[in-house]
């Protein structure tokens, strides 16, 4: 019999998540592109992100192979019981004796990271590095047996690609990891120069915008940065396929916004807009369509602050085929994004979704976001934390159809060219087809 053909393992902290599409179109598109993937999960989907199953996800051929849970392990390192480390005691002596050396090294580097990042010189070890380490020996005894992966790739650079740096250091493997916003932004996630050492000792990294790529180059010189683009998603790319709706106009502007309740998102600047818009005696809906999270408070405290409970509406999270009615039926998707010193966008997903649906788009100058909208040519783009200038381009939006139709035009012929999902992936799968060569 031939041998298997090589595969990928990918390295999850949970999957599906409703708010993470790009990776189940990615996985999608990397086995259409001929790459076998083997699906490795690290703890159990939050409750949040299961309100939606998308249709991508049961077009992968990939099982989540779930890894031993770690819930357990959470009281203080010398407080550890052996009952807490039953679901990792069977991997360890297996892995011990076949990767003696491997193993030596990942918990050499644990112990290092461990004893770098304490609180303080009394202080002990850091528990979260024992148990990432834990967890990759359970992932590494899996791999022993799996001969058919021959390179990890972890998303998210902090606790997956930890798993997958150490399973791969075991196991002998290479590994490479994609990073997105918060988790190569944020220091307290990579402390003490983790992150550098992560760049430095994967095969390559790969990185959604110019923006990270010149970040994450300058943490690392040395590293093998690649850029991805996510794409536009599967399931969007096959409903737009499909013939559209004759549209409903009217007079009342339609003000759309599409993401987690998250601060980066900038949904209180938007809230703020519209409350200008109402001043101005302008006659507005708005949707903040998107799942709760921590600035979901602050959101509502500025609804309710400005009196608009009647026109901005938070629905919550939408299946891809109700967020494109959203699209098709608003006047402007709005993406009032700001920096955070720990946290930023990349290129919002649903900028590449809206401007794909020729909905006109509005968002804020940062980030990686002006290599997708160009000012004037395929969007507007304003400042962040500035509400006025936000209602001031809704409005001319508003008054000047022309405009609106030029850019939505160029905005479709944009992700058409540039944000073609397959095209994206199948870089990817040059890469990992690269990887196992050599």
């Amino acid at each position: 019999m031939a041998p298997p053909a090589p595969s990928i393992g990918y390295v999850l902290m949970g999957f599906p998540r409703v708010s993470e599409t790009f990776i189940a179109s990615e996985l999608l598109r990397v086995e259409q592109a001929g790459v076998p993937v083997r699906l490795f999960v690290v703890k159990a989907v939050e409750e949040r992100e299961r309100a939606l199953r998308h249709p991508v996800v049961d077009a992968i051929r990939a099982r989540p192979e779930r890894l031993p849970g770690a819930a357990s392990l959470t009281a203080p390192l010398h407080r550890w019981r052996r009952a807490d480390l039953a679901p990792f005691l069977p991997a360890l002596p297996r892995v011990a004796r076949r990767r003696p050396r491997g193993l030596a090294e990942a918990a050499a580097s644990v112990t290092a990271q461990a004893l770098r990042d304490r609180r303080t010189r009394l202080s002990g070890p850091r528990k979260l590095y024992v148990k990432e380490l834990l967890q990759a020996i359970a992932l590494a005894d899996r791999l022993l047996d799996a001969p058919d992966v021959r390179h990890l790739h972890a998303h998210f650079a902090h606790g997956t690609t930890t798993i997958a740096w150490h399973a791969a250091t075991i196991a002998g493997l290479p590994f490479s990891f994609t990073g997105h916003a918060r988790d190569i932004y944020a220091e307290h996630l990579n402390p003490k120069g983790w992150l550098r050492r992560k760049l430095l000792a994967a095969r390559f990294a790969v990185t959604c915008t110019e923006a990270n790529v010149r970040h994450l180059k300058a943490i690392a010189p040395a590293a093998e940065v690649h850029l991805v683009y996510h794409g536009l998603n599967a399931d969007f790319a096959r409903m737009l396929r499909e013939p559209a709706p004759e549209p409903h106009g009217n007079d009342t502007l339609r003000v759309l916004a599409v993401g987690r309740h998250v601060a980066k998102k900038g949904f209180d600047v938007l809230v703020d807009a519209c409350a200008l818009l109402r001043r101005r005696g302008v006659a507005f809906e708005a949707a903040i369509v998107g799942q709760e999270d921590k600035h979901s408070a602050t959101v509502r405290d500025h609804i309710a602050r400005h009196g608009l409970e009647a026109h901005v509406r938070l629905p919550g999270p939408m299946s891809q085929d109700e967020l494109l009615g959203e699209y098709r039926r608003a006047s402007a998707l709005c993406m009032p994004s700001r920096l955070l010193p720990d946290d930023r966008d990349g290129i919002p997903n649903v900028l590449v979704e809206a401007m794909a649906a020729g909905t006109p788009v509005i968002a804020s100058a940062v980030s990686g976001i002006p290599e997708l909208v160009e000012h004037e040519v395929n969007g507007l783009l304003v400042a962040p934390e500035d509400p006025e200038a936000l209602a001031d381009t809704l409005l001319r939006l508003h008054a000047d159809p022309a405009l609106s139709d030029r850019l939505a035009r160029s905005a479709t012929e944009t992700v058409a060219r540039r944000f073609d999902g397959s095209r994206q992936a199948t870089r990817l799968a040059e890469l990992f087809h690269a990887a196992v060569r050599t």
